[in-house]
């Protein structure tokens, strides 16, 4: 058998031909000659090894060979249209806009690189990002996923627990050498610390040492802020000393600008969720940036299973 005359443009002339019993006929339909139509049956019946039709002058009609054949054919050219057209529902059915609420200082630092990442693989998908901190009513606001750090209490969302982000104290070199390092947690009080004004409780620093203990210090400072990344370029610039999520400093880590203090101490970490509202879940478009995030977000640095 020689496969090289076997292609779908020949099965289907074929079985335009079967089922109009005239050459011509089916050359008109498809917009070619009556020669290119007969070449791809004679190619067709090279390639099976068996004749398909009988032609008389008037009319072509199928041997029993080739009725056989033409009902394959029919069946394989349906299952390449069927196949076709499932990837064109797909493609439809996944365009369109997903609406995505994140932790601020997450946002900048990662998600909105994640979601260029996610739009190079489904370029159809528009995402519209909101950045806040502030606790939404994800159904009032349109909101289709959202990203939170912290505890939650709404159940009424469908809930991926990512896993904790943890956490760190972190200080510049210049602060740390002009106002010298901490030896014990309880020194905390006497340093200058960064605030986040709308953490509940961030006049204390909880810390835990590796054997699980856990020490509360009361703590203040001149610089108080409403926003991580605020807080990050206050580290950067020496304004005191501060719990930083692991993520927001990393790489002010990596090339020295910032410095570990208390390593044997860490502030609690925080959780990580998805929330998906539970009537937009089943939205492919959806479903497919909620996939890509729950796997995404874990890799972030700090981030772990809880």
């Amino acid at each position: 058998m020689d496969n090289a005359g076997l292609s779908l443009d020949r099965m289907r002339t074929f079985v335009r031909v079967a089922e109009r019993g005239n050459l011509s006929m089916v050359a008109r339909e498809l917009g070619i000659g009556q020669s290119t139509v007969t070449r791809h049956l004679n190619e067709l019946e090279d390639a099976v090894g068996v004749s398909l039709l009988s032609r008389t002058t008037r009319r072509v009609t199928l041997t029993d060979e080739g009725s056989r054949y033409y009902t394959n054919c029919r069946q394989i050219l349906r299952l390449v249209e069927q196949a076709a057209e499932e990837v064109r529902n797909a493609r439809q059915a996944s365009a369109g806009t997903v609406r995505l609420s994140c932790t601020a200082a997450l946002g900048v630092m990662h998600i909105t690189r994640l979601i260029f990442e996610f739009q190079d693989k489904h370029p159809d998908i528009r995402i519209d990002l909101n950045l806040t901190d502030e606790r939404i009513d994800l159904v009032r606001e349109g909101v289709d996923i959202a990203l939170r750090l912290g505890p939650l209490t709404d159940s009424s969302m469908k809930l991926h627990a990512l896993g904790e982000s943890h956490r760190l104290l972190v200080g510049a070199p210049n602060y740390l050498s002009v106002h010298g390092r901490p030896e014990h947690p309880a020194d905390l009080s006497r340093f200058e610390t960064v605030v986040m004004s709308n953490v509940a409780g961030s006049d204390q620093i909880i810390l835990f040492s590796h054997d699980g203990t856990s020490l509360m210090i009361p703590v203040g400072g001149k610089l108080r802020v409403d926003h991580g990344l605020a807080a990050r370029q206050a580290f950067a610039a020496g304004r005191g000393i501060g719990p930083a999520h692991l993520w927001l400093v990393h790489d002010l880590l990596d090339d020295g600008q910032l410095e570990i203090v208390l390593g044997d101490y860490r502030p609690p970490p925080v959780p990580v969720s998805l929330l998906i509202v539970p009537e937009r879940a089943a939205i492919t478009r959806v479903r497919l940036l909620a996939d890509f995030l729950v796997a995404k977000v874990s890799e972030l640095p700090g981030i772990r299973p809880s």
